[in-house]
């Protein structure tokens, strides 16, 4: 997407409905960016690790089908880390935060 508008920027940043939420492997579920962020700050390794492996990344798919947004699902797949992956959807909150 060449240009975000502040629509687009509010639509990623807010909560998705109920039955598109992310059900995380240790029990929370996600409604939005800033719980992604906040999940991934705080949860164990190996829950990081049973959604982000080399075989599938939960986290990646989620923010692309659901978030819609292929920069950070592309980002998330390529994180080495659950704290990398936090400081990426850290960083794009904030870009998305700017555009509003």
């Amino acid at each position: 997407m060449a240009k975000f508008t502040r629509e687009i920027a509010q639509k990623m940043l807010g909560d998705v409905p109920a039955e598109t939420s992310f059900w995380c492997h240790d029990g929370r579920t996600l409604k939005n960016l800033a719980e992604l962020q906040t999940a991934l700050r705080e949860m164990p390794d190996d829950t990081y690790q049973y959604h982000a492996n080399d075989e599938k990344n939960d986290f990646s798919n989620w923010v692309r089908e659901v978030i819609g947004d292929e920069k950070l699902a592309l980002d998330l797949r390529r994180a080495r880390s659950r704290n990398e992956a936090a400081r990426l959807v850290g960083g794009r909150i904030a870009f998305l935060k700017s555009k509003i």
